[in-house]
């Protein structure tokens, strides 16, 4: 049936809504009020605001162009259907825009609340920091952060594609907000940072080709290569948070899993997360070769006192115990294995930092003892590792702690 010209009067009329809608779309740049010290680098807020407008422009070309084919000749002899959805899925993509919009301007838009802002764009520094690693061939994206609720961290990394098409143009990191608490911020923030990293190095797939010689051992009734295997990019992300801010990582890690002892020693295999009451144990070895100390072990002790591994059936007990002590094996192997993208460096020589070792972190606490604003110098990463070393090796309160880490983050939202 041909389109009646009720029909495309009536699609004409809600075009013109659709082209008025995608109009009031301006650039973040334009309608955010924000402090200064708040405003996200300019270089993500650059490559936003270019990616949205871009696709608005493309949207709104479509959309003129076919209110202009609705009022001739051609449109009148078409099918009223075939009309209609060309419609539909124009609609569609000015849906998916807008949904895009929306998911960078809800971030954007947290840097007016008071306090709130500036403390986003000291964890953007933070989160730079991080992914700042010594002789890397990748350039680091446009990093923006933003609070909400739930328990984990997330992060949208750059690159991927976005909700309705299109490639995200920066690094967007959800942080829950009760995770704003001293350690806990770096330790939640550093582990996303991580998934970006290993994504621009293509860490993940490189591991998991490594390992696939050793998943299919000889008379073996369990391997404990397939669930590391299975595990291997949640695993990167935590060594990553691990050599980048030491101690504090684990610590956040094991406030965050302290959960009921059904959800610690959950065993979910379509879960890309490791079994939590292995994860912590992961965390702590992964420490321990790293920077060699005696609290890595005091951790994974206290841990295993707090959740007691032989309380469950003999089943999922044994193979428990099997991934506990396969543990060291695993992680002395992940350490060694080489790079590609990093001109084939291991990966403990690609993420070792000097400054996280005992004897550095000792002096600097000394250091930090005669001189209080000695960590104001300090690059933020290693100011969270000396915080936590002074909170686990030489009993700092943790208040005083919070205080000085959230001064920290609006000094540092002032010097980016």
């Amino acid at each position: 049936m041909q389109a009646t010209p009720y029909a495309l009067r009536l699609i004409d009329q809600e075009l013109g809504g659709l082209i008025h809608r995608l109009q009031m779309v301006k650039p973040l740049a334009m309608h955010e009020t924000m402090v200064p010290a708040a405003i996200p680098r300019n270089r993500a807020l650059s490559h936003i605001d270019r990616y949205l407008l871009q696709g608005r422009g493309k949207l709104l070309t479509n959309a003129h162009r076919f209110k202009q084919w609705l009022r001739s000749s051609q449109a009148r002899a078409s099918r009223g259907e075939s009309i209609y959805r060309r419609f539909v899925f124009l609609r569609l993509q000015a849906s998916a825009a807008l949904t895009q919009f929306d998911l960078f301007a809800d971030a954007v838009t947290q840097r007016s609340e008071a306090g709130t802002g500036i403390l986003l764009r000291g964890m953007e520094y933070l989160a730079e920091d991080a992914l700042q690693i010594q002789d890397t061939p990748y350039t680091p994206p446009p990093m923006l952060c933003y609070l909400d609720h739930g328990i984990g961290a997330a992060i949208r990394r750059a690159r991927t594609r976005l909700p309705g098409g299109g490639e995200n143009p920066v690094a967007l990191i959800r942080v829950p907000r009760e995770r704003m608490v001293g350690l806990g911020i770096a330790s939640s923030l550093v582990h996303e940072v991580g998934h970006q990293g290993a994504a621009l190095l293509n860490l993940v797939p490189t591991l998991q080709g490594a390992m696939q010689p050793l998943l299919h051992g000889p008379g073996m009734a369990f391997n404990p290569w397939q669930s590391w295997h299975r595990w291997v990019s949640e695993i990167v992300a935590d060594l990553w948070s691990v050599s980048r801010v030491g101690m504090a990582s684990t610590l956040g890690l094991i406030n965050v899993v302290s959960l009921p002892r059904p959800f610690v020693f959950r065993a979910n295999l379509d879960d890309p997360h490791p079994t939590p009451w292995l994860r912590v144990l992961l965390s702590a070895e992964m420490g321990r070769q790293l920077y060699p100390h005696d609290e890595w072990q005091r951790l994974r002790t206290t841990w295993q006192q707090m959740y007691p591994g032989h309380r469950h059936d003999v089943g999922q007990r044994d193979v428990m115990h099997a991934l506990a002590e396969h543990i060291p094996l695993f992680v002395h192997w992940l350490l060694r294995q080489p790079v590609p993208a990093a001109n084939y460096r291991t990966l403990k020589d690609l993420l070792f930092d000097p400054a996280l070792g005992p004897h550095a972190l000792h002096n600097r606490f000394e250091q930090w003892e005669q001189s209080p604003r000695l960590v104001d110098a300090m690059r933020p990463c290693q100011v969270f590792a000396l915080a936590a070393y002074a909170r686990l090796v030489r009993g700092k309160g943790s208040q005083a702690e919070s205080h000085n880490l959230h001064r920290l983050l609006h000094r540092w939202a002032l010097q980016a």
